[in-house]
């Protein structure tokens, strides 16, 4: 196999490494009104800002061509001057109420209760969903850029690290990590299946620090005799999901990752980022938690 095509099939992930999905999804609409909440607060603090803002000015705009066309409704409102109708509308949104303009007929009176309500609708919602976006947890969860592959106790094994980033412990983590691989059916067609991969340790009561998660490649693991050429034959991929409940608001944390073949070093290891500093304490060194180093004898593992 050549590297262009290794570098091809390679290219296809499911899982991107930070977490979200690589997945085109056709037929299936990317917006839903019933579903407006959760559309919000998935878009970017930008698109959420644009939104909001767009929304503000479609209304007032709105509004004021109302306004103008109540005639003489508004005290003060220079007759069919669009500026002072979109400002009132502003002010009346906002219940500012500075006094220059007021509402003097019943049309534009209705109007004015009309769009206040709306403002305090407006304040109420936007105020609930800016908390709800500042109040979701997001784990702080650092995965190593590569996993390696390398012999612990005379077994290969898949390993990678993961860092808790906040100063905080992530209480109850849990990691389960599966192996994403396709198959050829015997009637000939191409599945996706999952595999799990059992793992030395996979739960840790306070994860605080750094985890290396390992997982053996003995007989009963789907790794087996696996080869980098067939791995990338396959399309497979490993996929990480750690869980946990954080420490400071005791909410339940997530985060996800992923491997695919060309982010996996055969015979390497990670470098030791464990010391102790003049006065006995504990040191880590997060500048070298990605770093590997390969091993002298590169044999260990048929790749």
């Amino acid at each position: 196999m050549n590297k262009n095509h290794r570098k091809k099939i390679s290219a296809r992930r499911t899982v991107n490494p930070d977490g979200n999905f690589n997945v085109v999804r056709k037929g299936v609409s990317k917006f839903d009104w019933g579903d407006l909440y959760h559309a919000l607060l998935t878009l970017s603090w930008i698109k959420l800002f644009a939104v909001v803002a767009a929304g503000y000015v479609i209304t007032n705009v709105l509004f004021a061509f109302l306004y103008l066309a109540a005639g003489d409704g508004v005290q003060n409102m220079r007759q069919g001057d669009f500026s002072d109708a979109f400002f009132f509308s502003v002010q009346t949104m906002a219940t500012i109420g500075y006094g220059a303009m007021y509402p003097k007929t019943l049309f534009a009176n209705i109007l004015v209760a009309i769009e206040a309500l709306l403002g305090l609708l407006g304040v109420s919602m936007g105020s609930g969903l800016v908390f709800a976006r500042f109040s979701l947890l997001k784990a702080r969860v650092m995965f190593s850029r590569v996993a390696v592959i390398a012999p612990y106790n005379g077994v290969p094994t898949l390993m990678f690290r993961v860092a808790n980033e906040r100063q905080s412990w992530i209480l109850e983590a849990q990691v389960n990590v599966s192996l994403l691989t396709s198959e050829i059916t015997q009637e000939g067609q191409t599945m996706r299946r999952f595999y799990n991969l059992p793992l030395f340790r996979d739960r840790s009561s306070l994860f605080a620090l750094t985890w290396t998660v390992m997982h053996p490649i003995n007989e009963s693991s789907p790794l087996y005799n696996i080869t980098l050429d067939k791995m990338l034959t396959d399309e497979m991929e490993i996929l990480i999901t750690l869980t946990g409940i954080d420490q400071t608001v005791s909410e339940n944390i997530h985060a996800h990752h992923s491997y695919i073949p060309t982010e996996i070093l055969w015979n390497h290891q990670f470098a030791d980022i464990l010391s102790k500093t003049q006065d006995g304490r504990r040191s880590i060194d997060y500048n070298r938690f990605h770093d590997t180093t390969p091993l002298e004898n590169s044999s260990l593992i048929n790749r």
